[in-house]
């Protein structure tokens, strides 16, 4: 993609409120004050304007995202995952049965969906290519919606126990058992950290927000069959969390992730406050204060003027240079 082609993509995207693809992902995020740790019941984030989404549905009441350009409308399955979420969320809310209806719906879009790899690891697909920095060419696949789409599916198990629901969510959670080159999630650093890759791509970039995300899914699993191997990944996956943290730490702003460039990519502001609710929930799943700690520490960088300023530099130095 050119600077141009970039540059007319975000633009279009917010000027034409609605009918872009970013109108879906850039809800203000939020914790959700009554999801419990340590039973399925409501997801970790309210998803509310998301179950909600004023865009496109198709013809049985599924959100699909506006890209514009060649790309055009597309399912994408980390949405139609999050819409599914905030719906269960709005549900157990208020017990209305549009909202059920609407989150069930998601997690039947899920079921029919998962398809298996060329590796044989059942994948949501994205059937699309997008212009990461090493291009992903369709159909490619994410821990971000293997996670989220384990969290749909093991809620609509317990709601309805209808095996289906469960089937699928193994059927899913094996591409956490198998590394990136086997045609799973999963990536193992030098030094041993466990690594859940949003992108699948050489070399790895270590996406922050999916990597979490992806690893509520993994405790999500935990919760809803008691799986050792469960189990073993999300202890796994919180200590390379734990172990890293300082390295998305600039000192003044969060990373996206770890590019691998001269320059760092510095998260968006809607990134960074992702981050800081993100690091709280995982204070909440895992009672490590380590999480509290750093939720602090960028929530206060976000206040002051000067270090969003630095990071706008950042950041747009960064998109100049690599997009």
């Amino acid at each position: 993609m050119s600077r141009l082609q970039y540059y007319q993509r975000i633009f279009g995207a917010y000027v034409i409120p609605g009918k872009s693809q970013l109108t879906f992902w850039h809800e203000t995020p939020r914790a959700n004050p009554n999801t419990s740790v340590h039973q399925l019941g409501e997801y970790y984030m309210l998803f509310a304007q998301k179950a909600d989404y004023p865009g496109d549905y198709d013809s049985a009441g599924i959100p699909m995202l506006n890209y514009h350009g060649k790309i055009g409308l597309q399912y994408n399955p980390v949405a139609i995952a999050q819409w599914g979420l905030g719906n269960h969320n709005l549900f157990c809310q208020t017990q209305n049965g549009e909202r059920q209806k609407k989150f069930l719906a998601a997690s039947d879009w899920l079921c029919a969906h998962l398809e298996p790899n060329s590796h044989g690891s059942w994948v949501w697909n994205h059937h699309f290519d997008w212009e990461y920095r090493s291009p992903l060419k369709a159909p490619w696949y994410s821990a971000l919606a293997q996670g989220q789409g384990i969290s749909v599916l093991v809620r609509a198990y317990r709601e309805t126990r209808a095996a289906s629901y469960l089937e699928a969510a193994e059927r899913a959670f094996t591409s956490f058992r198998k590394s990136t080159h086997e045609g799973g999630v999963t990536f193992t650093d030098a030094r041993g950290n466990l690594w859940f890759e949003e992108y699948v791509v050489s070399p790895p970039t270590h996406i922050l927000n999916g990597f979490i995300w992806a690893v509520w899914g993994v405790y999500d699993y935990f919760l809803a069959t008691q799986s050792s191997d469960a189990r073993n990944l999300f202890a796994m996956a919180v200590s390379s969390l734990r172990t890293n943290l300082d390295r998305y730490d600039l000192g003044f702003w969060s990373l996206y992730e770890h590019s691998g460039t001269l320059l760092p990519m510095v998260a968006s502001p809607f990134y960074h406050n992702l981050h800081v609710v993100q690091l709280r929930l995982m204070h909440r799943l895992t009672g490590d204060e380590i999480f509290a700690r750093y939720a602090d520490k960028w929530e206060a960088y976000a206040r002051s003027r000067a270090k969003r300023t630095r990071a706008l530099c950042y950041k747009s130095a960064f998109k100049l240079c690599y997009y």
